[in-house]
């Protein structure tokens, strides 16, 4: 992780104010990485805050695909992820397999404002950061083995 993060930035249709009200308040740190995010959420942040933000496509679709697809290449190093907790959402699967992408690729997610905030304001935040990432090797080689025994 260099210096300057890829930092994706999502909320659920409830949380979209929230989030937008969250990044101008953090403007002036937030302006120094590169943001992206799913559709919706990324143009009413570049709408209304005046910063670039790369957009993705909407969530339910396609964008949090893409986005766990981004954090498996490597190329976004954290998530804020405002998901609403009181409402299902339609893509939920999506929305997990999200998270756990999230989590197997080692990279920080703030889903409140609580979290979000110390992650901005960790000391990390200023320098460069090797994840710990599974190494996932092994295992490929075992289910390579087994396929190739049956």
């Amino acid at each position: 992780m260099e210096k300057q993060k890829h930092i994706a930035l999502v909320a659920h249709d409830n949380m979209k104010k929230e989030l937008i009200q969250w990044v101008k308040d953090n403007k002036d740190g937030l302006k120094r990485h590169f943001l992206s995010g799913t559709g919706t959420t990324a143009r009413l942040i570049s709408e209304e805050v005046g910063l670039p933000v790369r957009a993705f496509k909407s969530g339910p679709l396609g964008g949090d695909q893409q986005l766990g697809a981004r954090i498996a290449e490597g190329s976004i190093d954290l998530m804020i992820f405002f998901w609403d907790p009181l409402e299902a959402q339609p893509h939920d699967p999506d929305v997990k397999a999200l998270l756990r992408i999230a989590v197997l690729y080692d990279i920080p997610v703030a889903n409140n404002r609580a979290t979000a905030d110390f992650i901005l304001s960790s000391p990390l935040m200023e320098y460069e950061y090797d994840r710990h990432i599974i190494d996932s090797s092994e295992l490929m080689d075992r289910r390579t083995k087994h396929f190739l025994d049956v």
